[in-house]
């Protein structure tokens, strides 16, 4: 019904746009020059009034309609259920009886939750109704108010304008909201994280092994939270990976800017771009199937002893992945010197080599270094190719040909399974969350400086 109902709003907008916009070309033609906004703008202004508002209203419905029914519920059981119940067997007791309703029985069903499995079905299908006769009556009443207002000086451009900003706005407002929101959050279970683990432990200690017993009969280890080979594989792939990706990034993106033709640049650039696009996943496809063999065989048939999952080829492929941001951006860079400068260099007998190497080159140096570290930053977060070919085990190891593991795999296989959520196990993943989060964000913050101080001198 929910799939309808958004139709249905599209629906009315699309009817509430072309009569608005219907009215706007009759005052076009009555009014002539005397009309404030084109007919699009009267469309507009009609369609946000009709369609925005039903949306708001599907929208709050659905977050308060499960609670409210859920209460209702709750006050149709028996006391004897609910008397001494916890909210933990209160959210069982509705989780059992929602699942009744699904038909995902899995055990014959007392009477009072079949009777209340009842009861959740009809109340689902008379809010369900009950929303669909309201959003349509908001819209038929949204769509004559929004008409009646239309008139040949009616400030329609205006009235979309400021809906425009404030949507502009609340989306800012949201986005700052949300990180601060994930940076509380990890700052706060990191700060649970360290009253448990010392500071020092974890930042200089040189064993990872966060297995510990969750009950008083497991067999399981004592837990060691010393996170330096976690950072330090995270580091040796990203090493790799740059390796990989930046002198091929930088000449791919001299050879576009200075000696391809506009037929080639055209073909190479877009293929650059779809590049970037693949999913991570089949990235690690790639190297598990391809690139890991590719490198054990290389090393067997060199005598040299080869893990099946191995930095190097988690490196590579990452190296691969990364090549169109730094291709991109020093594409960019390099056109953004001024022309005159590559002209004044060819003038004075210097060769086009000579004009990309000791003119062009130090002149985009600033922005083909902001992305250099934006490709850095986007090789530290990256999961699902160290996972499939790079291993799990965190080992102290700087040999490309071990395997090792990255912060966001273990992030990953921390936050796996059934453990209690103050448990150290689970409470370091958010430490080495906030720790990549501020290495990230460093990262990021000088690019975006550098790039910064690059326009502000040739702009």
């Amino acid at each position: 019904m929910i799939g309808y109902l958004l139709l249905a709003i599209l629906v009315f907008a699309l009817v509430a746009y072309f009569t608005g916009r219907a009215a706007g070309n009759r005052f076009v033609a009555t009014s002539g020059a005397s009309v404030h906004s084109l007919p699009g703008y009267h469309g507009t202004f009609v369609a946000i009034w009709v369609g925005i508002p039903a949306f708001v209203l599907v929208l709050l419905w659905l977050a308060l309609q499960g609670t409210v029914i859920d209460r209702l519920l709750v006050g149709t059981l028996p006391a004897a259920m609910t008397a001494a119940a916890s909210s933990a067997d209160i959210s069982l007791i509705l989780s059992e009886i929602k699942n009744v309703a699904a038909g995902r029985i899995f055990a014959e069903p007392t009477p009072e939750i079949a009777a209340a499995a009842e009861s959740y079905v009809r109340w689902q299908g008379i809010a369900g109704w009950a929303m669909v006769v309201v959003a349509v009556s908001m819209m038929t009443i949204a769509l004559f108010f929004a008409r009646s207002r239309l008139a040949p000086r009616f400030r329609a451009r205006t009235g979309v304008e400021r809906f425009v900003s404030g949507a502009m706005i609340l989306c800012a407002v949201i986005a700052v909201f949300v990180t601060i929101g994930i940076i509380f959050s990890l700052v706060f279970e990191s700060f649970e994280f360290f009253k448990l683990v010392p500071l020092h432990e974890f930042f200089f200690g040189l064993k990872w092994e966060p297995q510990i017993a969750i009950r008083a009969d497991q067999v399981a280890g004592a837990g060691a939270f010393g996170a330096v080979p976690v950072f330090l594989g995270t580091l040796v792939i990203s090493v790799i990976a740059m390796l990989v990706a930046v002198p091929i990034g930088i000449f791919t993106a001299i050879y576009l800017v200075e000696y391809a033709n506009d037929t080639l640049r055209n073909v190479v650039k877009p293929v650059l771009e779809i590049l970037a696009g693949i999913p991570t996943v089949v990235f690690g496809f790639f190297a598990v199937l391809t690139v890991a063999p590719a490198v054990r065989s290389a090393g067997g048939l060199m005598g040299i002893a080869t893990s099946p999952n191995s930095a190097l080829a988690a490196g590579l492929v990452m190296g691969i992945m990364i090549i169109p941001f730094i291709s991109s951006l020093a594409d960019d860079a390099l056109l953004a010197v001024p022309r005159t400068m590559r002209d004044g260099s060819l003038a004075l007998g210097a060769t086009r080599a000579e004009t990309m190497t000791k003119v062009l080159l130090p002149a985009a140096l600033p922005g083909i270094m902001g992305g250099i570290l934006l490709a850095l930053s986007r090789a530290i977060g990256e999961t699902m190719i160290v996972v499939m070919a790079a291993g799990l085990i965190a080992t102290l190891n700087i040999n490309p040909l071990d395997s090792v593991t990255t912060v966001t795999v273990q992030i990953v296989s921390l936050l796996i399974g059934d453990t209690a959520f103050d448990n150290p196990k689970t409470l370091a993943a958010f430490a080495l969350g906030l720790v990549l989060f501020m290495v990230t964000l460093g990262l990021n913050v000088i690019a975006l400086t550098i790039v910064r101080r690059f326009r502000e001198q040739y702009e």
